[in-house]
């Protein structure tokens, strides 16, 4: 697999983002996750962070895939276990490729849910 994008969204599928050699050495990951918003620069690191966010295997149950003239808007929810607990997760990532390689990823996240906060919502979307 060679397309950036596909190489990417198959490392968070199967939580193997540190090492993927997706991320162009100087990339920046410009990051909004609730209450926050901070950058992290080079390739090593932003596959440090993004491991720690896809730290488990998981599957997509929404994605989208947008071109743009430098790259892609994937957007998606993101299904996984971890510690035997069903989570979710709902991102969405604007991504800039320069030669065949990851330049600029710049995310937003809207949290991890947990089993209790998936009832929650499943309970607020029937009112």
């Amino acid at each position: 697999m060679t397309d950036p994008i596909d190489r990417f969204t198959q490392a968070i599928e199967t939580a193997s983002m540190s090492g993927s050699g997706v991320f162009a050495e100087d990339a920046v990951l410009d990051a909004t996750v609730p209450h926050w918003r901070f950058t992290v620069s080079g390739a090593t690191s932003v596959e440090a962070e993004l491991g720690r966010w896809f730290a488990d295997p998981g599957r997509f149950e929404e994605i989208r895939r947008t071109p743009l003239p430098d790259g892609a808007l994937v957007e998606f929810v993101l299904t996984w276990e971890e510690d035997g607990e069903p989570h979710m997760v709902h991102q969405a990532h604007v991504i800039e490729v320069r030669d065949g390689l990851i330049t600029r990823d710049q995310a937003w996240c809207g949290g991890r849910w947990g089993a209790a906060l998936q009832a929650e919502m499943a309970e607020a979307a029937r009112l």
